[in-house]
């Protein structure tokens, strides 16, 4: 059995003073490019989906899901082979390196609904597979007493990428006469470009052991790592997806059609704003505090676009709680476990914690896509938001 003896959420009482390591840096520059190249996609995916395509809520509901549930088993098999081969820069390299590709794939199935899940779901496997050992290269870089402030400083470079994408991706369109086949080609280069740099100019971290663990899997054994899989899965699965979330807010707020590729960067900017300031908070606070208020926060937004009140203020209140969801939980959640899962198999024990949250995610959308076909959008919001606040008691209590 693996046990930690490090208490991932005790608040030092003190900020660290040291550098941010040049790791953490490196890789948000990696992450900065490649979500400026992923988010070209995703921000005009629900306005090709819904007002291109005319898929209905069952459909979007399906492919939110695999948008966000694809990643989910490769991110299992790519913090294990990062912990087998003790080479994660190797392994998040080939993950950066498989989403640039799938970028080539999205013109070729033109109009087909199908493909285009196939092609999401490859680009999303991608990003399962470098996600963990990404996330170990940060915890092993950097001292645990700083850990929430350095998972907030990536995280506010890779959400500018996010800011960016939308922009980009919303330039083009209306440059090219809504040529989709431009934003999946300069999405492609800047992939490529992530990919050189992080082979280029970021470096392992030193802290890696040449040792080759077991049975990496029986990380899942330490009681505390399975308590939070397990409540992070409970919270995931009371969530809806990013598309749903968008097109919620802009029919509900009575929003013009043409806005709803810029909605995202609403959120991305609040992202980018407040992730280190949140993530130092956690550092102080107890990261598991941080991270339980964020879906506080989340079930407020709910609730607004569940209230169906018109307009641009409720939907920027809207967006603007959902960034600073994704600021209390994305990184924080990572900050707070990583202590918990000894060196050598942390790549897996991170791993395990976002496949629970990211199967839980999917299974929301689909979920989500049910009751808004059988509701209509904002009742279910409201049911949503009911089940949320319902969840984040149980967090609390265990």
């Amino acid at each position: 059995m693996y046990v930690s003896s490090v208490r991932a959420d005790t608040p030092t009482g003190s900020r660290s003073s040291s550098p941010i390591p040049a790791t953490v840096i490196g890789l948000g520059v990696v992450s900065l490019i490649t979500d400026l190249s992923a988010e070209m996609v995703t921000a005009v995916l629900p306005l090709y989906l819904v007002y291109g395509l005319g898929v209905g809520y069952l459909q979007l509901g399906a492919i939110d899901g695999l948008y966000t549930g694809a990643t989910a088993l490769l991110r299992l098999a790519g913090g294990h082979l990062a912990d087998r081969l003790q080479r994660p820069k190797a392994v998040a390299l080939f993950g950066y390196g498989l989403s640039a590709l799938t970028k080539l794939g999205f013109p070729l199935v033109g109009s087909s609904v199908a493909g285009m899940g196939l092609v999401i779901g490859v680009d999303r496997a991608g990003k399962g597979i470098r996600t963990g050992p990404r996330d170990a290269m940060i915890t092993l870089a950097t001292p645990s007493d700083g850990l929430g402030r350095a998972f907030g400083v990536h995280r506010a470079l890779d959400t500018a990428g996010a800011l960016l994408g939308p922009l980009v991706a919303f330039g083009l369109l209306s440059l090219l006469f809504m040529d989709y086949t431009s934003v999946f080609a300069v999405s492609f280069c800047f992939g490529v470009i992530a990919v050189v740099v992080l082979a280029v100019f970021v470096r392992q971290p030193a802290g890696v052991s040449v040792r080759r663990p077991g049975l990496s899997w029986n990380v899942l054994r330490d009681r505390q790592v399975r308590r939070v899989v397990l409540i992070v899965a409970l919270l995931g699965a009371c969530t809806v997806g990013d598309m749903f979330l968008f097109v919620g807010v802009q029919k509900t707020s009575g929003l013009p059609v043409g806005v709803l590729p810029l909605l995202p960067l609403a959120t991305a900017l609040t992202f980018m704003v407040v992730a280190a300031p949140v993530g130092k908070l956690a550092d102080r606070l107890g990261r598991w505090r941080v991270f339980l208020a964020g879906h506080v926060v989340l079930f407020l937004a709910y609730v607004l676009v569940a209230s169906s009140w018109g307009g641009w203020f409720p939907a920027a209140l809207v967006l603007l709680a959902h960034g600073v969801f994704y600021a209390c939980t994305d990184g924080v959640l990572m900050a707070y476990v990583g202590p918990l899962v000894p060196e050598q198999v942390r790549a897996t024990g991170l791993a395990f914690v976002q496949t629970g949250q990211a199967l839980a995610r999917a299974a929301g959308a689909v979920l989500f896509g049910v009751a808004a076909t059988g509701l209509s959008l904002a009742p279910a919001f409201g049911v949503f938001a009911a089940v949320l606040a319902v969840a984040v008691m149980v967090g609390a209590r265990w």
